[in-house]
């Protein structure tokens, strides 16, 4: 019956959606009570409000731009520098990139000659293919 395994699907997508709504609401107190420990609850609740609505707003953003879909096919082709690549997966990957940028970070603390050959390398020019 065709009925019986959409409401199955239907069924699952709630059971699915209730445990987010749960583990969002948790994560949203445990959050809370660990501000009010530093903090007034009044300033506690309004800066858990402020993260979980940036937060639902990055979301919102990421699944619109995923519904947009491919528009140019110009996306698909291979960008030509160090600098290119980093602005695509920024553009089209926006948690990837930061969590990229947040790595790249924590290396260059750890080694400045490093963040020296990467800034020598995006400020080079690409010259063609000498034959």
């Amino acid at each position: 019956m065709i009925g019986r395994g959409l409401v199955r699907r239907l069924t699952a997508a709630a059971v699915v959606a209730a445990s987010a709504f749960v583990a969002v609401m948790a994560l949203g107190a445990t959050f809370y009570y660990a501000l009010a420990l530093v903090l007034p609850p009044l300033g506690a609740a309004a800066i858990t409000a402020g993260v979980f609505a940036i937060l639902g707003l990055a979301t919102a953003l990421i699944f619109l731009r995923a519904a947009e879909g491919d528009e140019e096919d110009d996306q698909h082709a291979e960008p030509e520098g160090l600098g290119a690549r980093a602005y695509q997966l920024f553009r089209t990957r926006p948690i990837l990139g930061a969590a990229a940028a947040l790595a790249g970070g924590y290396i260059f603390l750890r080694n400045p000659a490093l963040a020296t050959m990467v800034a020598a390398a995006f400020t080079e020019k690409s010259h063609g293919r000498r034959r």
